[in-house]
């Protein structure tokens, strides 16, 4: 009897428990403004998450059927120069490591050089873009379509500022990629990458837009990484080496970017991949195949980073009202931007509307300009924001058509190699005889016929090549570090004379 009311007690505490509950539960739904875990679709502050709706726009097939057939594999051959052929030798050690069938000592750089990469064809009339890096110093360019048809290219003309070239195959009725707009490109967005990584062809890969802006990506050993133009599209689309050159498309199978770097610690993708946004293409390709070089406009200013003004000298960086933009520090002579009111110690922050963070901002807007063209320039000056339209100019100060000129006819002058029997008796291991002048920078700067030119830039001289390698690099930096020194001697004198060139026109 006793167990019997203990288990009738234990029922009847139950009974009233649930009975609490359940009243609780109704009393607090009803108050959905007071219950912290009511996430009803129409409570405000949260919302609820459709885990079985897919993504929009993930059908990628039309995509990368158009895009397939207007991707190419390109093979670039770069033959050993004569000056590489001595009788130093090599054991190659890829060779004896991975199975080659010669790894005996060899002569120095006999073989040629072989690469690969992708590219787009823009046009039906066989115009074709890539990286400036997937064909610069070839001698020969083989380029594969999709449908295994092979041509050989010839190179309109490249930029190594903003690592595109342009090519042309001959032939018509190309599959050609429409150009997209990459200034209204959104983070978040489906894209493609189609080339043709290790050699893979017509491969297409898919991600999203993950940054755009990026710079500071992607570094040569060149030494004029500072005057580069990196507003890369990043992405997570899957990209290795073979992919350069190659396509990012919108779903809509438009061309948004040409593929160009990745960010690797092995050599293979891990994860970010980095492309030239295509509104920056399309104007260095339209000056490349109209003027054979493109018309790089300029602003006309000196900045500082904002990062760097605020080590170098915090008390003015503490001063200004804004934290993004670049800090106009000096002018160049006859700058049309002094002229038009701007001043120095004002801060940069858009041009025509678009924000300007910092100098890659600014040379990856301007990219998109040419000398002529004027700009709004919007500035902060203390508490005010002013704006102020700038006539942009070209490197040499005015508007006219930069014409494209060799470093060969920039100098004017024949360099004749000297032989083993000159070098011994003139004492010397390396240097070159000037023994033709025309109309060039060698004449204007007094050299004569029979001068030896030993340094360039304390670069050693031994060749034509050599030298004009150098004026090559000195024609990529900015119009103020456009000097050309030259150090040489007279056989009858056996003086060394220095001589400065400015290689501005």
């Amino acid at each position: 009897m006793k167990t019997l009311k203990l288990v009738c007690g234990f029922v009847l505490v139950s009974l009233l428990s649930a009975i609490v509950a359940i009243g609780t539960y109704s009393y607090l739904n009803g108050k959905n403004g007071n219950n912290p875990f009511n996430f009803s679709s129409d409570q405000q502050g949260f919302r609820t998450v459709g885990y079985a709706t897919p993504a929009e726009n993930t059908d990628f097939t039309y995509a990368a059927e158009q895009s397939v057939n207007a991707v190419v594999h390109i093979k670039s051959v770069t033959k050993p120069s004569e000056r590489s052929r001595s009788n130093r030798g090599y054991i190659n050690p890829f060779d004896f490591f991975f199975g080659g069938d010669d790894y005996s000592f060899q002569p120095y750089q006999r073989r040629p050089r072989v690469g690969f990469g992708s590219g787009v064809i823009i046009s039906s009339d066989g115009y074709i873009v890539t990286n400036n890096h997937v064909i610069e110093g070839a001698d020969e360019i083989e380029v594969k379509t999709n449908d295994d048809k092979v041509y050989t290219a010839k190179i309109i003309g490249s930029d190594n500022i903003t690592d595109v070239a342009l090519l042309k195959i001959e032939g018509k009725d190309f599959h050609a990629l429409p150009f997209g707009d990459s200034d209204v490109l959104k983070v978040g967005e489906w894209v493609l990458a189609v080339g043709n990584p290790f050699n893979l062809t017509s491969t297409v890969t898919a991600g999203i837009v993950s940054a755009k802006g990026r710079g500071d990506i992607a570094y040569d050993n060149t030494g004029d990484n500072g005057a580069k133009i990196q507003s890369y599209i990043q992405t997570d689309a899957a990209v290795n080496p073979g992919n350069s050159g190659g396509a990012l498309v919108n779903t809509k199978g438009e061309l948004i970017g040409i593929n160009a770097a990745i960010y690797t610690e092995t050599g293979s993708f891990m994860g970010y991949s980095f492309a030239i946004p295509i509104n920056i293409v399309k104007k260095i390709v339209t000056d490349i195949k109209q003027y054979g070089i493109v018309q790089r406009a300029i602003l006309g200013i000196k900045y500082n980073e904002l990062s760097d003004l605020k080590e170098i000298d915090s008390a003015t960086y503490n001063k200004l009202k804004v934290n993004e933009g670049v800090y106009v520090a000096d002018f160049p002579i006859n700058s049309t931007s002094q002229k038009a009111g701007i001043q120095v110690g004002d801060v940069v922050t858009a041009i025509n509307g678009t924000k300007i963070k910092n100098g890659q901002d600014l040379r990856a807007q301007l990219s998109q300009y040419s000398p002529g063209n004027k700009v709004d320039v919007q500035i902060y000056r203390g508490d005010a924001v002013k704006t102020y339209t700038v006539e942009l100019k070209n490197d040499q100060g005015t508007t006219e058509i930069v014409k494209q000129k060799l470093p060969k006819d920039i100098l004017g002058a024949t360099l004749k190699e000297l032989s083993d029997e000159v070098k011994t008796r003139l004492g010397i291991s390396y240097g070159v005889e000037v023994t033709e002048l025309g109309n060039g920078k060698l004449k204007s700067a007094g050299i004569r016929n029979g001068f030896i030119i030993l340094t360039a830039n304390d670069t050693r001289i031994s060749s034509q090549e050599d030298m004009e390698d150098v004026v090559a690099t000195i024609l990529k930096k900015d119009a103020d570090d456009r000097g050309l020194y030259i150090k040489g001697f007279y056989p009858n004198t056996r003086r060394i004379e220095y001589t400065a060139i400015d290689l501005n026109d």
